[in-house]
């Protein structure tokens, strides 16, 4: 079963609380505390990554959440 999104902006949050401003985690690992078949969330993580207020980054420059192509990183802005 999918989580919602109500439910992946929580996992989203919470990370980024964890980690504080100026920190940041990927995608991936709110995937992974979502479901043992984390792949196929990921580009739903994004999706709802881009409505919180999270700044997405590669490379330490910041970037669409959604239409990123490659590895971004998701943290709290400064």
């Amino acid at each position: 079963m999918t989580p919602d999104d109500t439910r992946i902006a929580e996992v989203l949050m919470d990370l980024a609380h964890q980690r504080g401003t100026g920190r940041s985690f990927c995608p991936s690992e709110a995937a992974r505390a979502l479901s043992d078949d984390w792949r196929p969330l990921v580009a739903e993580v994004r999706r709802v990554a881009a409505g919180l207020p999270l700044r997405a980054t590669q490379g330490g420059v910041t970037v669409d959440r959604v239409t990123a192509r490659g590895p971004i990183r998701l943290g709290l802005p400064t």
